[in-house]
């Protein structure tokens, strides 16, 4: 397996597997329209990428696509928790069901989180599916309690 920080170089591949990522995630077949979502994407890895507020991962296998993962950085007002007010959020995690089991997902989520860390970012979250969930809580992630979403 190559594990690969992507580059503008790798858009295309990065918009198709974010397609491919979405589809599983919400168990849509390929009748569903995804072009509107593609279409920000493209739009949202090029800004990300050159402005440097997203690192993505992808793992290959030859020229096979078999796993992503990304991290999106933004900054809110400091607190005494997080003085510095900067944040991660891990996102787009995927493995190809042919492929899991292998240690793919706990390297590309490590890789994510040194990311992070190097840029001096400690808080760092994510969404869990229920199949990713076990894998986040054994890497040391844990449930946020106080945090809500208006829907």
């Amino acid at each position: 397996m190559e594990y690969k920080i992507a580059t503008l170089d790798d858009i295309e591949l990065l918009t198709s597997s974010r397609i491919e990522v979405l589809r599983a995630a919400n168990k849509l077949d390929d009748s569903v329209d995804m072009s509107e979502v593609e279409f920000s994407s493209r739009d949202y890895y090029k800004r990300a990428m050159l402005d440097g507020t997203h690192t993505a991962i992808l793992v290959m296998d030859g020229d096979s696509f078999v796993g992503a993962g990304g991290v999106s950085y933004f900054e809110v007002m400091p607190t005494y928790h997080n003085p510095s007010g900067k944040k991660a959020y891990i996102m787009n995690m995927y493995t190809n069901p042919a492929y899991r089991r292998k240690g793919i997902a706990i390297k590309t989520l490590d890789m994510l989180v040194q990311d992070a860390k190097k840029r001096g970012i400690t808080q760092i979250s994510l969404e869990a599916t229920d199949m990713g969930r076990p894998l986040y809580e054994k890497y040391g992630f844990v449930p946020m309690n106080a945090e809500m979403e208006l829907i």
